[in-house]
C-alpha cells in the first residue's frame, strides 16, 4: 500500500522504536515523546494492517495515516530522518501520543483512513480532506453487462458506488485481485445482449488471461455475467460467508449434473475468495450513498407518512456504541434539507450511566443535547431519530418530560424489520422498503451508527474526552 507521507530510510529493516542516531537537540517534551511513543510502538503495535493516529497534548488527533504493517510504519517516525524531513518535522514536534486502529486488510485500512480524515479533519492531513477528489469504485447497474470501474466523478444514477478511497493505486490493486475471482469487465464498450455483431469482436488481453468472461465476444450469457456481478456486490457488501456458501452449493450441484468444468471453476473461485483478504466489514466503513436518495422526495414523504403540518428541514440522529464492553459513547449527526451537515455533528461520552444500559444512555444523551439547545436558545431539529425500537423511543421521551421541554417529532427505527416508531402512536409504521421517506431515515440512522463506531475506535486509549 502506498503511503501519503514519504517513506523514510530503513523503515522495513529498522526495528520499530529503534531511533538510530540520536535526534538533533530535541526539546525535552519532544525527546520524552520520542522515547515513550517508540516504546509504545515497539511493545504494543501489531504487524498487521491498520491506521495510526498522532495526538497532541490535548488529546486532539492531528494526523492519521494508513499502513500495511502498523509497527514498521509507525516506528519509522522515530528515526532521525523523521525529525529532519520537511514534511514530517512539524508533525513530530507537535505530537504527544500515538494510537492505532487495527483492520482486517490493506483496503480496510485505506477506507478507514479516508472516513476518519473526513470526520476529524486533522491539521496535518490537508491534502486528503476534500472528498471530491477521492476515487470511487463504481458498478453500472443499467447495462446488460455491467462495468466495474474506478472513477473520481461518480454518476448520479444507474450505478452502485463504494468509497470514497484515498489511494487510487491501492484501489487498483484490490480491483485486480477481485477481477481474478469475479472476471468482470472494466472496459467502456456499450455491449447489448443479443447483438450478433459482437461475435466478431476480438476480446482484450484480460480474456486471454482468464480475468474477464468476455461479454464483448458473447462468450458469456447475460444471466451468467450478472450472476458474477451479484457475487461481486455480495463480497463488497461484506457478505463473504454467505457468498462462499452459495457458491459451494452451486459447485456441488454442477458436479452432480456432471458439469465438471463449471464445478472446477467454482472450486477455484472459492479457494481464491477464502485466500484473499481485500475486504472487511463494509457496513462500518461504507460512504453513505446520497446518490440513491432524493432528499426532497424523502422529506416530502416524511411529511406525508408522519402527518406533519410542514415539510421538515432538519433531522438529528442519535446512536450508542460501547468501548470494550464497559464504556459507552454516543454520536449525534445532523441533516439539513436531507443532506449531512458535518459542522452539526457531535460526540458524547456517557457520564451518568453505570455499566451497559442503552436505554439509560439514550435518555442521558437526549437530555444533554436538548438541555444545551434550550439553554443557548438554539432552534430544535424538526425530527429526532433514535436508533432502536420502542424502548429506546420511550426513554428518549422520558428525557423531554423530565426537563419539561416540548419535544420535536421523535422517531426510532428498528434495524431488522425497519419498523418506524413515532412518539404518541402505539403501532409502528411499516414503510415500503423502496419509499424515499424510509431511505432517508435509513441514511440518517446509518450515518449516526458509522459516526458512533468511529468514536468507539478512537477512544480506546484516550485520556481526555470531550463532548
Amino acid at each position: 500500500m502506498e503511503e501519503d507521507t514519504p517513506k523514510l530510510e530503513a523503515i522495513e529493516s529498522t526495528p520499530a522504536g529503534d531511533t538510530g542516531a540520536p535526534a538533533p537537540e530535541l526539546p525535552k517534551t519532544q525527546a520524552e515523546f520520542f522515547a515513550r511513543a517508540a516504546d509504545k510502538v515497539r511493545s504494543k503495535f501489531p504487524t498487521t494492517p491498520g491506521v495510526y493516529l498522532f495526538q497532541d497534548q490535548q488529546g486532539r488527533v492531528i494526523y492519521i495515516g494508513k499502513a500495511k504493517n502498523l509497527k514498521a510504519r509507525a516506528g519509522s517516525y522515530f528515526l532521525q530522518a523523521a525529525a529532519e524531513e520537511r514534511r514530517t518535522e512539524q508533525l513530530v514536534r507537535e505530537a504527544y501520543d500515538i494510537d492505532y486502529i487495527e483492520t482486517e486488510s490493506e483496503v480496510d485500512a485505506l477506507l478507514t483512513e479516508a472516513r476518519l480524515i473526513k470526520d476529524i479533519q486533522p491539521k496535518f492531513n490537508q491534502e486528503l480532506r476534500d472528498d471530491k477528489s477521492f476515487p470511487y469504485l463504481q458498478i453500472t447497474t443499467h447495462e446488460d453487462f455491467p462495468r466495474v470501474e474506478i472513477t473520481r466523478t461518480p454518476s448520479s444514477s444507474g450505478v452502485k458506488l463504494y468509497g470514497p478511497f484515498t489511494n487510487v493505486s491501492s484501489l487498483r490493486g484490490a480491483l485486480q485481485v477481485m477481477q481474478r475471482v469475479f472476471k468482470f469487465r472494466t472496459c467502456s464498450l456499450d455491449i447489448e445482449d443479443g447483438d450478433e455483431r459482437w461475435r466478431w469482436f476480438r476480446p482484450c488481453l484480460l480474456a486471454s488471461i482468464d480475468q474477464c468472461t468476455a461479454p464483448c465476444n458473447l462468450r458469456v450469457s447475460k444471466e451468467d455475467y450478472r450472476r458474477d456481478i451479484k457475487r461481486l456486490r455480495m463480497f463488497l457488501d461484506g457478505n463473504r460467508k454467505s457468498l462462499v456458501k452459495d457458491m459451494q452449493k452451486e459447485m456441488e450441484q454442477a458436479a452432480a449434473e456432471l458439469r465438471f468444468e463449471k464445478a472446477a471453476r467454482l472450486r477455484d473461485e472459492i479457494k481464491l475468495l477464502e485466500r484473499i483478504k481485500e475486504r472487511g466489514d463494509l457496513e462500518q466503513h461504507e460512504q453513505p450513498e446520497v446518490f440513491y436518495i432524493d432528499p426532497k422526495k424523502g422529506l416530502s414523504g416524511l411529511r406525508k407518512v408522519l402527518g406533519l403540518a410542514e415539510t421538515p428541514r432538519t433531522i438529528e440522529g442519535v446512536d450508542i456504541a460501547h468501548l470494550g464492553g464497559n464504556e459507552t459513547v454516543a454520536s449525534l449527526v445532523q441533516f439539513i434539507d436531507g443532506l449531512p451537515f458535518k459542522p452539526g455533528y457531535r460526540r458524547f461520552r456517557i457520564r451518568e450511566v453505570q455499566g451497559i444500559d442503552d436505554y439509560a444512555s439514550i435518555r442521558e444523551v437526549v437530555a444533554r443535547r436538548f438541555r444545551g439547545l434550550q439553554e443557548t436558545d438554539q432552534v430544535f431539529p424538526d425530527i429526532l431519530l433514535i436508533d432502536g425500537g420502542k424502548g429506546q423511543l420511550n426513554r428518549g421521551m422520558e428525557a423531554f418530560h423530565a426537563l419539561g421541554i416540548e419535544p420535536p417529532t421523535v422517531l426510532s427505527i428498528a434495524k431488522k424489520e425497519e419498523l418506524v416508531y413515532m412518539a404518541g402512536r402505539d403501532e409502528p409504521l411499516r414503510l415500503s422498503r423502496h419509499s424515499f421517506a424510509l431511505r432517508l431515515l435509513q441514511y440518517v440512522r446509518d450515518e449516526s451508527h458509522r459516526f458512533a463506531q468511529h468514536y468507539h475506535h478512537l477512544l480506546r486509549h484516550k485520556r481526555t474526552l470531550g463532548e
